[in-house]
């Protein structure tokens, strides 16, 4: 009898060894985060901010954290997601108009002719974006873009551009929400571009992704209603129009920002000067092999001035390619 209680002894006893790991791991709300500075920051931040009774303790209607979503919770490299979608458009509107054969940029676009389209510079961009995202509903610009995000490929990674999204930014998402945060988008991006897959990709339900938005205008035909996308900008949610777009939609300065580059740095200074404790966060690109690495130097996602900033204020900096364990969901 002693035997065969000692045995089972053994047996659970080896059982929970195995296990240990598993739990250890299951507890573990920031799995891909490395336990280096930046988690460490993040952590401690959040359990200052959630203890009741403490100096630092915010309410939760107050715990408001804010993103910029290009390069910070997604990739942007070789070139910002929505522009190749825009290219995408040419190519799928272009039977419908047969002068973009001979005019630019549009011609550029169809003959795949980069070095022309990189000489048309911001103008030719807008012409493309105004043509590919305006003269149409809301309804059928997010169709068009939900169409597009559910078979375009990403050129490098030949993977959806939906998991081309950072595998530790939606943990924190998770992180954050479940204690007590409202998490919203803060970005440069088309507002109903990124409201087309911002709920199923990282949670956060269309009235709380802010972007940069055209003028709309209601419409009534025949008892058919629709809001109608007009080519005009109303709104360029990049830089100084960032911390206005806050102000004006949310109406509470957040205590968390996250960002990755230039145009994120009036939100992050936004961020860091109100009252109590805040956190400002920043995304560095170093893993040229998992991701890319460019910072100071490149034409998209340039950090430079922020990058400073953050240095000078010792702003939370996250080392891309020592402190994230995994990039993207399918390479955990």
């Amino acid at each position: 009898m002693h035997h065969k209680k000692t045995s089972y002894q053994l047996r659970h006893f080896l059982c929970l060894l195995f296990l240990v790991p598993y739990l250890s791991q299951a507890a573990d709300t920031l799995p891909s985060w490395s336990d280096g500075p930046s988690r460490q920051a993040i952590e401690r931040f959040v359990q200052a901010i959630t203890e009741e009774g403490s100096k630092d303790y915010v309410p939760v209607a107050e715990r408001i954290a804010v993103f910029d979503n290009d390069g910070t919770l997604w990739s942007e490299q070789p070139i910002y997601f929505q522009v190749l979608f825009a290219f995408s458009e040419v190519k799928r509107l272009a039977p419908e108009h047969p002068q973009w054969k001979a005019e630019q940029p549009f011609k550029a676009v169809l003959e795949n002719d980069q070095k022309t389209l990189a000489a048309s510079g911001m103008d030719g961009l807008m012409k493309i974006i105004g043509a590919t995202h305006t003269g149409v509903t809301t309804d059928e610009f997010r169709e068009s873009a939900e169409r597009w995000l559910a078979t375009a490929k990403h050129p490098k990674s030949d993977k959806p551009f939906t998991e081309m999204v950072f595998q530790p930014m939606l943990e924190l998402l998770d992180y954050l929400r479940a204690n007590g945060f409202k998490t919203y988008i803060v970005s440069g991006g088309e507002v109903e571009f990124m409201r087309a897959f911002a709920e199923e990709v990282y949670g956060i339900p269309p009235e709380q992704v802010i972007g940069t938005t055209f003028v709309t205008q209601f419409q009534d035909q025949d008892g058919q209603y629709s809001i109608l996308r007009e080519p005009k900008l109303a709104l360029n949610d990049d830089g100084p129009g960032k911390p206005v777009s806050i102000q004006s939609v949310i109406g509470r300065r957040p205590i968390l920002a996250f960002g990755n580059s230039d145009g994120d740095l009036q939100m992050l200074q936004w961020t860091m000067a109100g009252n109590g404790k805040r956190f400002a966060g920043l995304v560095h690109h170093t893993d040229a092999n998992r991701e890319w690495a460019y910072d100071r130097d490149s034409k998209i996602g340039q950090l430079n001035k922020a990058l400073d900033e953050a240095l000078k204020n010792n702003w939370t900096v996250v080392d891309m390619a020592s402190e994230w364990k995994s990039i993207y969901p399918f390479n955990k």
